[in-house]
């Protein structure tokens, strides 16, 4: 396949994955306004085995009630969360339960699909572009840019299943948004010439790409998710008051999924500082040079560190960690993004190729 014809493929691939993100994003927006999800549903919409099967007949025939129990999410170690169970539905109700159940499967399934195609629209792309250039799609800030939107497409659709149906539809309504104006800003305003595929600059030409950027924009992409996840905590923790009781607990398992989603991207952020502070020291003669990258990186971390040493030794939950998750969602836009705007510093190349 000739240069030209990928170039063609790439365009196309980049333009669909454009227009999915936008439709993803409206029905995304357009279930969580007008689709109604009880905030105790069922968790994981592929598996209806929290359904048991009962039913009272009116002549006094004994079948099996329908049961419809509904699960949070599995306890936390810091916070206790205790899982809760809705009172037993027979009858009618039951079946209405029921009823009301496939119904937000069904209006969940559409945009989690149109999510799936595409994360599998920037797979090709990604793809396309490593066959053009002749390495790993991470030379630049369009390349991790595109690489980004993939990393929360894939995380969120890993993740979806543990979510309840509410937190899902909201979460997805922040994700596809996300990742359809990084692929806007990639797409229209970086400089034409970063768009095309070109050799790898020598301070890039290294076994360390692969390791170093992958593992930093994954841990980028999940810290994002969990302090977006802590936002929206915020957000509802600050209008809850006249709301049901049963909102109290989803809220609070809210904030327990944003705890362990950054519990998760923390690890990865450390490794990734680490491997790149290798690799300096392999290219520039110095593990740590204060540069603008590295510093910010180095303020992540210190964010983050605040955020799970609070929760782990202190015991904090709720409000105030979910705070510190807020400020390290701007810290880590920065130290992946300004910090690149700014051109300035060893790692100016990720900006201007």
């Amino acid at each position: 396949m000739n240069f030209v014809n990928l170039e063609q493929i790439e365009n196309s691939l980049r333009n669909a994955t454009f227009c999915m993100l936008f439709l993803t994003t409206f029905l995304y927006w357009f279930y969580t306004a007008f689709y109604s999800t009880n905030p105790q549903q069922i968790i994981n919409p592929l598996s209806l085995t929290n359904i048991k099967t009962n039913f009272t007949y009116p002549d006094g025939f004994q079948a099996n009630n329908i049961n419809v129990s509904t699960t949070y999410l599995p306890i936390n170690p810091v916070l206790n969360t205790e899982r809760e169970e809705q009172p037993e539905a027979n009858g009618t109700n039951g079946l209405l339960g029921v009823s009301s159940l496939v119904v937000n499967l069904k209006s969940i399934a559409i945009p989690r699909i149109m999510m799936g195609v595409s994360n599998l629209l920037l797979v090709l792309l990604l793809l396309v572009r490593w066959e053009k250039s002749g390495h790993f799609p991470l030379s630049n800030l369009y390349e991790s840019l595109m690489f980004l939107a993939w990393c929360c497409t894939f995380l969120y659709l890993l993740y979806c299943t543990s979510f309840t149906l509410l937190v899902e539809k909201m979460l997805g309504s922040l994700i596809a948004p996300c990742s359809l104006l990084m692929n806007a800003f990639a797409t229209f305003s970086l400089p034409k010439e970063m768009q095309q595929a070109s050799p790898l600059v020598p301070a890039l030409q290294s076994n360390w790409l692969m390791m170093h950027v992958t593992v930093m924009i994954i841990s980028y992409a999940t810290l994002i998710i969990g302090s977006l996840l802590s936002i929206l905590f915020l957000i509802l923790f600050k209008h809850k008051k006249g709301t049901p009781k049963k909102y109290d607990n989803f809220i609070n398992n809210l904030d327990a999924l944003s705890y362990r989603i950054i519990g998760l991207g923390f690890p990865f952020l450390t490794i990734g500082i680490l491997s790149g502070a290798v690799w300096a020291n392999e290219a520039w003669g110095s593990y740590w040079s204060w540069d603008p990258k590295e510093t910010w990186a180095l303020l992540t971390w210190l964010v983050f560190a605040i955020y799970l040493h609070t929760r782990l030794t202190k015991g904090w939950e709720g409000e105030k960690p979910a705070i510190i998750a807020a400020v390290g969602f701007l810290v880590v836009w920065f130290c992946y993004l300004g910090v690149n705007l700014i051109g300035e510093g060893l790692h100016s190349y990720g900006f201007f190729n």
